[in-house]
């Protein structure tokens, strides 16, 4: 049988070392699923309930193995649901390969069925490399660049193949004009600038009194490099969410998140140092920077395009994280100012404190920082964490330690709502022998999480390790946008907006054959967390939490939140809980001494 276009774009897949596809089918990508069952499903077909939801697979995917994530829809309305979660790795610098049907070439232009104009949809998301196969000869040269670019460039690529090329014989490109050859491979590189520039770079860095250095998911490679250039500097290291995991959380002198779901030791880092080191990071809110003119600033990315951005930093080092601080390590000076490095290491330990009673605050029925706080003790040393967008993700930034060998991430840049479930399946298809654990709001769940429970119910018994754990925070509110409503334009919660039903979550999943636990007492919050992660099959733990303890930013005063509280006394439905919790959150950071524990240990 003569090899079709749709075997050989399997079949280069497989070239690439493509394990698996995450995809949803339909007939504009007929020819394609007609290959994967002369190929005997490889690369796999892995089908998500929603093309949106195969997207942030991919992305999830990508994020937590480091390799190209490849997902694959059909023609119109396919392709148009795959751009949520496409954007979400563009934004986020992930590499992914998105391969979709088109009409028949002979029908295009006729307003035919599920005709959508697929370059001018996806000029934007795959800017880097859109192309649409119209002859057999442009393979392998058309899927080889996508991939080649996606690694490369860290971004999202498209191959777009109408139904009818799917079909036709494959030939392959011959060595004549206007053919185009091409050749499989990326090797690895890692760019190291000038030395002239490192030196310059050591120099400014010499000079810094109270230094901070800011890393992003660009420094993940680069841990032991940033620990030995924080130790060398006398620095506090912050860290940009999608950074979360590039350096342990228990190092003394690492101040956690930064930015409005950052850490208050962060803000007050940035506040007043003298000097900057950003690493790997484009961190967007520059308001939470040190202000322009106060700090001399040195940024290392690894993209040209990337650098310069967010601050006046005086020297750009375009180079790979790690080999950059290697190349810079010999030329900095121990840092004899110690007072800051104290000053800093003792702010981190009380903010640690203040999480602790944080936690602790009494809430109706759960406090969702408890949740989130008491976690940390039961989390495996190689787990994989995922938050989604939503107060969740604050829980996430501020709460959890991360140590050495943990991954974890979220929609950084985009924000999106719906990837947590979808990202933790992801990775479970990069790593099966690890657990994984979503920390997901109740509007996320009902947006996408119960469908791609589906999704888990029918992969996870080829996992090696079977644990995958939902935890929703179940508030009956879509609370992050609450929470901005009452503190950004000081307008009460707008009900019909923002309420949503109540769901049995752990009902649900149970439905499906997985484990489900819903739980309404704080006492029984840690025995949920170890009973889901001793679990011999996926899991979901539906926390009833309390919609009116608030994400407080770490810059805030009492008297802002006395302020926000003022503006929104008339009229919110929930304003009495409001005050109340949110006042005795923030009052925990000017109580002194360690909060007492129960008999039990947990915390009341």
């Amino acid at each position: 049988m003569a090899t079709k276009v749709s075997d050989h774009i399997l079949e280069r897949l497989r070239d690439w070392e493509v394990e698996h596809v995450f995809a949803y089918p339909g007939d504009g990508i007929n020819g394609l699923l007609a290959a994967w069952g002369r190929a005997d499903n490889k690369p796999a077909f892995v089908q998500s309930r929603h093309e949106e939801m195969s997207a942030f697979e991919a992305v999830g995917y990508a994020k937590f193995s480091g390799r190209v994530g490849v997902c694959a829809a059909t023609s119109g309305p396919g392709a148009i649901h795959l751009l949520n979660g496409l954007y979400d790795a563009k934004l986020d610098h992930v590499p992914v390969v998105a391969i979709v049907g088109q009409t028949n070439q002979s029908a295009m232009g006729g307003s035919y069925q599920q005709e959508v104009d697929l370059l001018s949809l996806y000029k934007d998301v795959a800017s880097d490399f859109c192309a649409m196969v119209t002859v057999p000869e442009q393979l392998p040269n058309v899927l080889d660049r996508a991939m080649r670019t996606a690694m490369a460039r860290r971004t999202v690529t498209a191959v777009i193949v109408p139904a009818d090329v799917q079909e036709l014989d494959y030939s392959a490109p011959e060595h004549a004009f206007k053919m185009v050859p091409s050749s499989l491979g990326l090797s690895a590189y890692a760019p190291l600038p000038a030395p002239d520039e490192v030196e310059r770079a050591a120099a400014l860095l010499n000079e810094g009194e109270k230094v901070a250095v800011l890393v992003g998911q660009g420094a993940r490679g680069a841990r032991r490099e940033v620990m030995e250039v924080a130790d060398r500097l006398g620095a506090g290291v912050a860290k940009a969410l999608l950074g979360k995991d590039a350096l342990d959380d228990d190092l003394a002198y690492v101040t956690g998140s930064i930015g409005l779901l950052g850490t208050r030791p962060s803000y007050e880092l940035m506040r007043d140092c003298d000097t900057l080191l950003v690493v790997g990071s484009s961190f967007p809110y520059t308001q939470f920077l040190p202000e322009f003119g106060q700090a001399r600033a040195v940024q290392i990315d690894i993209d040209p395009h990337m650098v310069g951005m967010r601050y006046p930093f005086e020297i750009n080092l375009v180079g790979d994280a790690r080999r950059t601080l290697r190349a810079l390590l010999p030329h900095l000076e121990q840092n004899k100012h110690t007072d800051w490095r104290k000053k800093i290491e003792k702010a981190t330990a009380r903010w640690w404190e203040v999480m602790e009673r944080r936690a602790a605050v009494d809430a109706d029925p759960i406090n969702p920082e408890y949740v989130a706080h008491v976690l940390n003790d039961s989390l495996p040393d190689d787990v994989i964490l995922a938050a989604d967008s939503g107060s969740a993700a604050n829980w996430y930034a501020r709460h959890l330690r991360l140590r050495d060998g943990m991954r974890g991430s979220l929609s950084g840049t985009l924000a999106t709502m719906g990837p947590g479930v979808p990202y933790v399946i992801g990775a479970k298809f990069a790593h099966g022998g690890r657990p994984a654990v979503a920390l997901v709001g109740d509007g996320a769940m009902q947006m996408n999480g119960m469908a791609e429970l589906i999704t888990v119910a029918k992969y996870w018994e080829q996992w090696a390790d079977p644990r995958l754990v939902v935890a929703v925070f179940n508030n009956q509110d879509l609370n992050q946008v609450t929470w901005e409503m009452r503190a950004m334009s000081g307008a009460p919660q707008f009900l019909p907006s923002q309420s949503i039903p109540d769901v049995g979550y752990a009902d649900f999943a149970r439905s499906l054959g997985l484990g489900g636990l819903r739980v309404e007492k704080p006492e029984h919050v840690r025995g949920a967390w170890e009973a889901a992660l001793s679990a011999s099959r996926p899991f979901v733990l539906d926390f009833r939490t309390d919609p009116a303890v608030p994400p407080i930013p770490p810059h805030a005063t009492l008297d802002q939140i006395e302020a926000a509280a003022a503006a929104v006394l008339k009229g919110d439905s929930d304003r009495a809980a409001m005050v109340r919790q949110g006042f005795k959150a923030k009052v925990q950071e000017m109580l002194p001494g360690r909060h007492h524990r129960g008999d039990d240990g947990d915390k009341r």
